[in-house]
């Protein structure tokens, strides 16, 4: 219990309830039914309070049924549909925050994951509508280019920091914006826009190069999220069962020990960043090659940035990270429906999202709010019936 009270699990957990409540609280201040009965708050307080309620839990019951399970639905397909919405818009979620995650683990601060993406998804996207292979091969061609494609653009953040002690996050924040700028340029050219069409957008992968569909048609997940299941073993198996994973977790925790102890800390570098690239990547294939089916300078939306905070809620372990972009994937996927259904702006699921990260960044703010012991301080251990007996001169 002590190691559960001390975990850094448990602090997450709180820091999401708290965010809920605050968010909870703000949809009760700008509801009009809330600041109606508030003007006679102190002759019926009971109305005041209980419109607050009506509104934060309205909201937060539209959100649970746009991205979890539709009770009102007319047919099981219905009911289930929102679950699917939140694990389609988890998956690049996942692979990216994955990426985040495992450079955190080696000491460096990649928040270059909207550049990998986009770079990622502009390999895939060329070899999905420019080669026309037979069905498997395409989607393993597709697959693998993406990952070179987000590899190459953070592996040479990684060569950089090595060679040079280049700052990765001035680094990984200018390739962000050359990224973008990049897949433009590259919409414009005859090798990537669409014929017949002046718009920034290219020609339709080919079904060989698609994701196919996981549950049937009618859904949009795709097999996708089984690759990212697939990627948080992966990592896992890399952090805490490989060598590899030792010596990036060595250089992580303290370079110049790793340094004295043998290991290359420039190879760790450029290491961690390649391979936290080629998980973007996996997410920007995710995008074109599952949910989106083109490529376009939006294709990465935010998910290189929503990333980052998946990633700090995980606590950089792999399964934390999962179960971080399951979450926000429940966000995004909701967020629709609590605006259409209730009323309340979609930009409560960014506030909420904003308040995880702020109470995440200050773990002695949730355990001095919920009287949560410091890690490391251990109880004090009891006096045992001897030493009490002797204590006391015997009489006890």
């Amino acid at each position: 219990m002590h190691r559960i009270m001390t975990g850094n699990a448990l602090v997450a957990v709180l820091a999401v309830l708290m965010s809920l409540i605050l968010g909870g609280l703000l949809i009760a201040l700008t509801d009009p039914e809330v600041a109606s009965s508030a003007s006679y708050f102190f002759s019926r307080p009971q109305d005041t309070l209980s419109a607050a309620w009506a509104a934060a839990s309205g909201a937060y019951l539209a959100l649970f049924q746009g991205s979890v399970f539709n009770f009102e639905g007319e047919t099981f397909t219905r009911m289930i549909y929102p679950l699917t919405q939140t694990l389609t818009v988890a998956t690049p979620l996942i692979c990216a925050g994955l990426g985040v995650a495992l450079a955190f683990r080696a000491g460096l601060f990649n928040i270059g994951a909207q550049g990998q993406i986009l770079i990622g998804a502009t390999f895939a996207g060329w070899v999905g509508f420019t080669l026309h292979l037979p069905a498997g091969i395409h989607l393993l061609l597709v697959i693998l280019a993406g990952m070179l494609g987000g590899a190459l653009w953070a592996g040479l953040v990684g060569v950089l920091k090595a060679r040079t002690g280049a700052h990765e996050v001035i680094l990984t924040i200018m390739l962000n914006y050359v990224a973008v700028n990049l897949v433009l340029y590259f919409l414009s050219t005859p090798a990537f826009q669409r014929p017949g069409s002046t718009n920034p957008i290219s020609p339709q992968l080919d079904a060989t190069a698609l994701y196919p569909p996981l549950l049937g048609p009618e859904f949009r997940l795709h097999w996708g999220f089984v690759v990212a299941v697939l990627a948080t073993v992966f990592v896992w198996w890399l952090l805490n069962r490989s060598t590899v994973g030792f010596e990036l977790r060595a250089v992580g925790a303290n370079a110049t020990a790793a340094r004295t102890a043998g290991i290359s800390v420039s190879k760790g570098y450029i290491l961690a960043m390649a391979i936290a690239g080629a998980l973007a990547g996996l997410a920007g294939v995710a995008q074109v090659s599952g949910t989106e089916k083109v490529l376009t300078s939006g294709v990465a939306a935010s998910f290189g940035f929503d990333a980052i905070t998946v990633a700090l809620l995980g606590r950089s372990s792999p399964w934390g990270t999962f179960a971080a972009g399951l979450l926000f994937g429940a966000f995004r996927a909701g967020g629709v429906t609590m605006q259409a259904s209730t009323g309340t702006s979609i930009d409560i699921v960014l506030v909420v999202q904003s308040l995880i990260v702020l109470f995440i960044a200050a773990p002695p703010l949730v355990r001095s709010l919920f009287r949560l012991p410091v890690p490391g301080a251990f109880p004090a251990p009891k006096r045992s019936k001897d030493r009490t007996s002797a204590a006391t001169g015997g009489t006890a």
